[in-house]
């Protein structure tokens, strides 16, 4: 079973937004990292399908969103880390799913 690409790339946009955020003290930047993951991410998903595309550049989004009043309970870090688990579970159930079906 191969793993979708598209599964890392979550983690990093998620990840690698929020630390070039948070260590550069340029929230564009991270915003520029976030971006650029959903779009390669959009891009691929649109293979599987329109609906796939926008229930995953959905759940990716809103990730995103929820990380904040989450981090304001449980601390920054683990806030991205546990959406960023989240959004790559999902990501990975939906994306194999769609990539491994048999031969009709």
């Amino acid at each position: 079973m191969s793993i979708s690409p598209t599964v890392p790339v979550v983690a990093a946009g998620l990840i690698g937004g929020f630390a070039a955020a948070r260590y550069t003290g340029r929230r564009e930047l991270g915003g520029v990292v976030l971006a650029a993951a959903g779009a390669y991410n959009t891009r691929e998903w649109v293979k599987q399908g329109p609906g796939v595309a926008a229930g995953l550049l959905g759940g990716y989004l809103g990730a995103f969103g929820v990380s904040h009043p989450l981090a304001k309970k449980i601390g920054a870090w683990p806030s991205v880390l546990a959406v960023t688990a989240a959004a790559s579970a999902a990501t990975f159930a939906i994306t194999s799913q769609n990539t491994h079906r048999a031969p009709a």
